[in-house]
């Protein structure tokens, strides 16, 4: 059993940078694609970024390609996504997941994912 934890959420400035961190524990990460997802409110769940496995290419939401940059040490057990250039509509919870099965393809929307962690609340504001 997967257990995710993110931090580094907060309050930050249009503009800004955060780096968020996600935690695993319980196992390993590898094996499995870690994706980012974020629901802003009144909006359904979108995925922002998904690390594969093998290789650890990325792939990005067009709305956050050239701003955010997600990243993985499966040494660590941690997963990260830094994002830069903040925007007001950046404001959301984002989510930490892992999925097996998208390991290798980062086909997160087919194969769902199998472990959450609860989400961490970015405010962009001024």
């Amino acid at each position: 059993q997967l257990q995710l934890v993110e931090t580094g959420g907060g309050l930050v400035q249009p503009g800004g940078s955060l780096r968020l961190s996600c935690a695993a524990s319980g196992s390993t990460l590898n094996g499995y694609a870690i994706a980012w997802f974020r629901q802003a409110p009144g909006k359904e769940r979108e995925v922002v970024s998904c690390t594969t496995s093998t290789d650890g290419s990325t792939y990005y939401a067009d709305s956050v390609k050239g701003r955010f940059t997600g990243s993985r040490d499966n040494a660590k057990n941690l997963a990260f996504l830094q994002m830069n250039s903040l925007k007001s509509e950046d404001t959301a919870v984002y989510y930490c997941a892992a999925s097996r099965a998208a390991g290798s393809s980062c086909l997160v929307r087919h194969y769902g994912m199998d472990y959450w962690g609860k989400g961490t609340l970015i405010t962009v504001s001024s």
